[in-house]
C-alpha cells in the first residue's frame, strides 16, 4: 500500500462516524454469502435469504454470487461494546474462469459464456472494492487444500494493501475439515473456525472482529 492509499485510508477512518466497512472474499462455494447472511441474521437484520433457506442448501454452480452486494449499518455486541459493519459480500475470485465449467452444471453453451462473462466482471469489481474497505474476511472451504494460488494472491493482496484480514476456516461441520491445516498454511493471520451454515463457533468470530476491526 502506498503511503497516499494509507493516507486515504487513515481520512476514510475519520470520518466514516463509526461504520466499518468490510468485505468478504474467497474462492467460489467457500461459503460467503452464507456467511454474509449470517451474520445479518445474527444481529436482526434483513437478509437476502433467511437461515432456512440457507439450510435448504445454497446452488452448487460456482460464481453464484456475480455482483457485490452490500448491507449497511449492521450492529454486533461483543464484550460489553459495539461495531456497525457495512457488510459487501463479494463475487468468488478464481486466477481463471472457463465456460466448461459451467457446462458441467448442466447449462447450455449460451448460458455458460454469459455465466463466465459475469463471473470474470465480479472478480474486476471485487478487487476494485479493496480500494474502499477497512477490513476483510476471507472465507475458505476448511475441507479444502487452503494452499491453492487463489487463497495467496488474495492473501498477499491483503498484506500489500495493509487491510485487517480475519481467516474464516468454514464448513466445520463437515468431514475431514481441518481448520489447523489453514492456520498452518497462513500462520501470519488469525483464522477462526466456524460453520457458517450451522451457526457454530460465531461468537468468536464476533470476538475477532471486534478485536481487529473495531
Amino acid at each position: 500500500m502506498s503511503f497516499i492509499d494509507g493516507i486515504k485510508r487513515w481520512f476514510r477512518r475519520l470520518l466514516k462516524k463509526g461504520n466499518v466497512k468490510i468485505g468478504i472474499y474467497g474462492p467460489p462455494n467457500a461459503g460467503k454469502t452464507t456467511l454474509a447472511n449470517r451474520i445479518i441474521v445474527d444481529w436482526g437484520a434483513e437478509a437476502e435469504w433467511s437461515v432456512r433457506d440457507l439450510l435448504n442448501g445454497v446452488s452448487e454452480i460456482p460464481h453464484e454470487t456475480r455482483r457485490a452486494k452490500r448491507k449497511g449499518k449492521v450492529k454486533i455486541k461483543i464484550n460489553g461494546g459495539s461495531l456497525t459493519l457495512d457488510i459487501v459480500d463479494m463475487p468468488g475470485l478464481a486466477t481463471k474462469i472457463d465456460f466448461h465449467d459451467f457446462l458441467h452444471h448442466g447449462l447450455s453453451e449460451e448460458e455458460a459464456r454469459k455465466r463466465a462473462k459475469e463471473a470474470t466482471e465480479g472478480v474486476i469489481e471485487a478487487i476494485k472494492w479493496l480500494n474502499d474497505l477497512d477490513g476483510v474476511l476471507l472465507v475458505m472451504d476448511a475441507t479444502e487444500n487452503p494452499f491453492t494460488q487463489v487463497n495467496v494472491t488474495v492473501v498477499g493482496n491483503m498484506e500489500a494493501r495493509g487491510l485487517p484480514l480475519i481467516i474464516v476456516a468454514n464448513k466445520i461441520d463437515l468431514p475431514g475439515a481441518s481448520p489447523t491445516r489453514i492456520k498452518s498454511a497462513f500462520p501470519q493471520h488469525p483464522v477462526v473456525p466456524v460453520s457458517a451454515l450451522k451457526g457454530e463457533n460465531m461468537e468468536k468470530l464476533y470476538e475477532a472482529m471486534a478485536k481487529y476491526f473495531g
